[in-house]
């Protein structure tokens, strides 16, 4: 399906992309994409959602098409605060929520930290749990104005590399491409580094040690080849969270969404509940 975000919702002066499929009598649920990605990995997902919820989906800021600026805060802490505005915006006071990667821990913030309710949560292969980020990861972390400076042809040939790991099966190049591109050029280069540079563990560390304190339902997909977070790492989110159910997805790596979507969406329409 063809994929746009036509609406734009500024938070502190800066613009926070999102879109809407579906009917506004239905109830709501909200997508949030990982790192390095953005709202397009749901293209394969939300066109089976629409029959039973009205879906939301937005780019992080600092990702895809919302805004990226020298300077920027697109930390994990500044993103939380960006859900949570985004959902009074739009006046969901409990939403489903289907959250990816960093839109897991966004999501979680948002709920720990900020008082968000929701209906049900769903997390894939969410950053929840220490320690988290790859040797890449760190490596940048410690050289971000190195990197953010790379010549860009360079940059085009490690930036496809890194993203194509996060799949068990080999991306397609138009599927690779979606990904890419918005990291590319002279906003898209140091954004790229520049939200590296940010990830920091303390923003899974505050909210770890609440994490019994969840009282939504709570559905965990994993990719049993994820070589970004291991599927262990899943097992013990699920054991911190009261209740919660552990899903592991058969020869799918990180990128559940591409490696099997169909499994997302099974998994999704048999957690979610009735509505009426």
């Amino acid at each position: 399906m063809a994929w746009s975000l036509p609406e734009t919702f500024t938070f502190r002066g800066q613009a926070v992309r999102y879109g809407t499929l579906g009917s506004a009598d239905k109830p709501a649920i909200v997508l949030l994409h990982g790192t390095p990605f953005s709202s397009i990995v749901w293209r394969r997902i939300a066109p089976h959602l629409i029959a039973h919820r009205q879906v939301f989906y937005f780019d992080l800021l600092g990702y895809g098409r919302s805004e990226m600026r020298a300077g920027q805060d697109v930390s994990l802490a500044m993103q939380g605060l960006v859900f949570a505005a985004l959902l009074k915006h739009w006046r969901l006071a409990r939403p489903d929520v289907l959250a990816h990667d960093f839109g897991g821990c966004t999501a979680l913030r948002a709920h720990l930290l900020h008082a968000c309710e929701y209906r049900s949560l769903t997390l894939i292969d969410p950053v929840a749990i220490a320690p988290w980020g790859s040797p890449f990861v760190h490596h940048v972390r410690e050289h971000e104005a190195a990197f953010a400076g790379l010549p860009p042809y360079i940059h085009a040939a490690i930036l496809p590399a890194y993203i194509a790991g996060a799949a068990h099966r080999p991306l397609v190049a138009d599927d690779l491409r979606f990904y890419v591109d918005p990291w590319l050029g002279a906003l898209g280069q140091p954004a790229f580094y520049r939200q590296i540079a940010q990830m920091d563990q303390r923003y899974t560390d505050e909210i770890e040690p609440h994490l019994s304190e969840i009282h939504c339902p709570v559905e965990i997909l994993w990719g049993e080849e994820d070589r970004w977070i291991p599927v262990e790492r899943g097992r013990e989110l699920a054991s911190r969270i009261p209740k919660a159910t552990l899903r592991c997805v058969p020869s799918a790596g990180h990128l559940v969404q591409e490696d099997a979507p169909e499994a997302i969406v099974a998994a999704l329409l048999g957690f979610l509940a009735p509505t009426g």
